[in-house]
């Protein structure tokens, strides 16, 4: 064997091992490749999954793994849920509400002081109390409009005002929604503190409940403390529905907290129909504390009220004001402003 054919075998040789040291990995690369079309998901099986109870689920990434589901029918009835009953509430509850109030002004009219205005003025509210009162009110307002809007926004704003304008208000109206609630606590926490100790019943409010509070009869006047029968109604129902709606409000921001998905599906919908029914409540509240009682709005306005209107809707809370003024070396009623006995 000649050198130059000895050189060629080893030539040869290399070459092969070359080529099986390079076209292994190659190979090995050629079968990891993923083909996504081949992998992907048919239309036929999406059509199959939604027509059955069957969840489509994805992949993904990130801790949460509920975000993989792509669609659950658990959802659809959920969905169905949420527009039937906190629909249907909310329409009855508020419209129905509105409705009787402006029938209610219609037949009765603003309720006027019948000894008319005098020239002297009680302190019914102190500041700290209308602080109170504001921050709740106004948390609420901004909530109530905020959800009347994920409740009817679709079908009333946008038709009449488009994507635009109906995207900006719920991208917003939810920021606000969501913070604001914590102000609604506040202002709650804060209101029963200072005026649960006014709100406990006593038999003065079954006097009070038997004439209608004198709401539907001009000049008849039941003897009410610091607040009557109607206003305490009107306390235990802020105090519980707004302790309801922080409660699952909270849930609802965090949802981990409120025992998985059923659980939020749940806290959404009492969250939805306790609030219908609280905002029927509140406009009533509004009603008779503006425009349907004369003097009714100093209360809050300004923290003094009219000494006749005092006298004729909280004879015995005057009668204990002034008590405890004389008692104290004042002269009850020839001041502007009296001070109340807290």
């Amino acid at each position: 064997m000649t050198i130059h054919t000895k050189m060629a075998r080893l030539v040869a040789v290399l070459a092969l091992g070359l080529f099986a040291l390079f076209a292994q990995p190659q190979a090995a690369q050629a079968q990891d490749i993923v083909n996504p079309t081949a992998q992907s998901v048919t239309e036929d099986a999406l059509l199959g999954a939604l027509s059955g109870d069957a969840q489509v689920q994805g992949r993904v990434t990130i801790p949460d793994d509920l975000s993989s589901g792509l669609i659950k029918p658990g959802n659809r009835n959920w969905a169905d849920t949420h527009g039937g009953p906190v629909r249907t509430t909310t329409l009855i509850a508020v419209v129905g509400m509105l409705a009787v109030l402006v029938a209610f002004y219609l037949i009765r009219g603003k309720i006027r002081i019948d000894s008319g205005p005098s020239s002297e003025r009680i302190l019914r509210f102190t500041s700290m109390e209308r602080f109170a009162h504001w921050l709740m009110a106004v948390s609420f307002i901004v909530l109530a409009i905020t959800g009347l809007n994920l409740v009817f926004g679709r079908a009333v704003i946008l038709p009449l005002f488009g994507e635009g304008v109906f995207g900006t208000l719920s991208a917003w109206g939810k920021v606000a929604h969501n913070y604001m609630g914590f102000a609604f606590m506040l202002g709650l926490l804060l209101s029963f503190l200072y005026w649960v100790v006014h709100n406990i019943p006593d038999k003065v409010d079954l006097k009070w409940l038997s004439q209608g509070g004198g709401l539907f009869v001009k000049g008849v006047h039941p003897p009410a403390k610091k607040f009557n029968a109607g206003q305490k109604g009107i306390f235990w129902s802020v105090t519980i529905g707004g302790a309801a709606l922080s409660f699952t409000g909270v849930m609802l921001l965090f949802p981990e907290m409120a025992g998985g998905e059923a659980g939020w599906q749940l806290y959404q919908v009492i969250h939805g129909i306790v609030a219908a029914v609280l905002t029927a409540i509140v406009i009533a509240h509004i009603y008779i504390g503006s425009v349907g009682m004369e003097g009714a709005y100093d209360a809050m306005g300004s923290g003094e009220v009219d000494l006749n209107w005092a006298k004729e809707h909280h004879s015995l809370w005057v009668d204990e004001v002034q008590g405890k003024q004389s008692q104290d070396g004042g002269e009850a009623g020839s001041r502007p402003a009296t001070q109340p006995a807290e």
